[in-house]
């Protein structure tokens, strides 16, 4: 059974029962002796105890997501874009084939990962071998971008290292699925979101400080966000798994099945998941283009938008972190979510609509702003509403990568779509639509937002 860490108490019933259809059986009739014929069969695995956690657990949660996402998105956000710049001189587009192949790859091997990880016995539970197993791919990847002498040898080291430093991060909120207690979920979510939030921002600023050594621009980010990762399982260790997996029997039709899910059977999933996705939609909208729009809005070179992007990125940080943190630690004090998922479908649509007819950098600063703390309020929350409404919480893995997909899939199609949509009413020459743009991102989000309040059932 799970570790008993002094910084966990017993919040709720121990072991949950399983999810029906997901291996319980229903019990057959009484027979006359007061037996039945049949008895309830074990599931194949089974749920840890959801536990109230302390400060303590909590601090190490939050530097484990500060140190996967500042391993991730430093190469995402900088060292990657240095290195192609320095083999390939000019050819900044190389720089979307890398990361989207990589992105592509974890897509679709991430369901793969989450049944896996489900069903890990192990003296160190199910979800820390992946953590290390993932930082560890992630280290040896990033020393071998900076000695690959190509940029084709750097997309494939890469594919290596963000399936690494992916699944680590997603080992992380397997955690919380499987041990926050529905009472703290809305602040752990916003408090490990703000520290993904952040991450970036800092990691940019020390990969900048070594620029001199493509070696250590990769290597020193890496390596520490390795080492904050991996504190969390030294410190609070996730326990013992091989009393919660009854057997690693895997089949062709469960590996299969590990892709989707039965919304008919599990329908606040269901609706839950189609919010999200159409939310998402109108996001990558909005954000797409971002650089062109605010060049065209403001009468500037393209290659002159790059420090008001900055100052309007570091602005948006602020504001995401306080969206994230009101949400989240609101939506538990009141015990309602659905409301809050709904504010910030409401802010992303004024933030938006400020934007698309915006010709003045107050005037975007302000539109930018609304839209970080609107959607950092809502996936905060939401994200808080996934773990109520997982199909069965022992198989969280599987789930929350299926999840995963509201969010991957809409940013490969909205870039797609988007620029049939910024040419609508456009005539030869003229200037791209992004006030349609950004009003259709404004419409999905709210959309998403009302698909959440008013379809999930079982979540106030």
């Amino acid at each position: 059974m799970p570790h008993n860490d002094r910084d966990l108490d017993v919040a709720g019933p121990a072991p949950t029962e399983p999810a029906k259809g997901d291996g319980e059986e229903p019990a057959g009739p009484a027979r006359a002796d007061g037996g039945q014929t049949n008895r309830t069969s074990a599931p194949e695995i089974e749920a840890p105890p959801l536990q109230k956690v302390a400060t303590g657990y909590i601090a190490w949660m939050m530097i484990a997501s500060f140190g996967a996402s500042l391993a991730l998105m430093v190469p995402l956000s900088y060292s990657l874009a240095l290195r192609i710049s320095d083999l390939a001189p000019g050819r900044e587009e190389l720089l979307g084939y890398v990361t989207g192949s990589a992105q592509f790859v974890y897509l679709v091997l991430s369901p793969l990962i989450g049944f896996w990880s489900d069903r890990t016995r192990s003296r160190l539970g199910r979800r820390t071998p992946f953590m290390i197993a993932g930082a560890v791919l992630g280290v040896v990847a990033l020393f071998g971008i900076a000695a690959a002498p190509t940029v084709f040898l750097v997309g494939l080291v890469w594919v290596v290292g963000m399936l690494g430093w992916s699944t680590a991060g997603q080992a992380i909120q397997n955690v919380q699925a499987d041990r926050v207690p529905e009472v703290q979920r809305g602040r752990i979510s916003a408090l490990t979101g703000v520290m993904n939030q952040i991450a970036p921002v800092i990691g940019i600023g020390i990969a900048y400080t070594v620029a001199s050594s493509t070696l250590l621009v990769f290597l020193v980010p890496g390596v520490l966000g390795a080492a904050m990762l991996l504190l969390f399982p030294v410190f609070k260790p996730e326990g013992d798994s091989r009393q919660l997996v009854h057997t690693s029997e895997v089949t062709l039709k469960n590996l299969i099945a590990s892709y989707g899910f039965n919304p008919r059977k599990y329908p606040d999933f269901g609706w839950n998941w189609l919010g999200r996705f159409v939310f998402f939609m109108g996001l990558y909208f909005n954000t797409t283009f971002g650089t062109f729009f605010y060049a065209q809005r403001l009468d500037l070179p393209v290659k002159e938008v790059a420090g008001v992007v900055a100052t309007i990125g570091t602005i948006g940080v602020l504001a995401a972190a306080g969206g994230a943190i009101g949400g989240g630690f609101l939506s538990d004090k009141l015990g309602r979510r659905k409301l809050f998922t709904l504010i910030g479908a409401v802010l992303f649509v004024v933030g938006a609509v400020t934007e698309a007819f915006a010709h003045s950098l107050p005037q975007l600063v302000v539109g930018a702003v609304v839209m970080q703390l609107a959607i950092a309020a809502f996936t905060a929350v939401d994200q808080a509403i996934v773990f109520a409404v997982l199909p069965d919480r022992a198989q969280a893995g599987r789930y929350l990568a299926v999840v995963g997909f509201a969010q991957k899939i809409p940013s490969a199609i909205a870039p797609l779509i988007a620029p049939l949509v910024i040419t609508i009413g456009v005539t030869a020459g003229g200037e791209k639509n992004y006030t349609q743009l950004y009003l259709s991102g404004a419409v999905l989000a709210l959309v998403g937002g009302l698909i959440i309040k008013l379809k999930v059932k079982s979540v106030r």
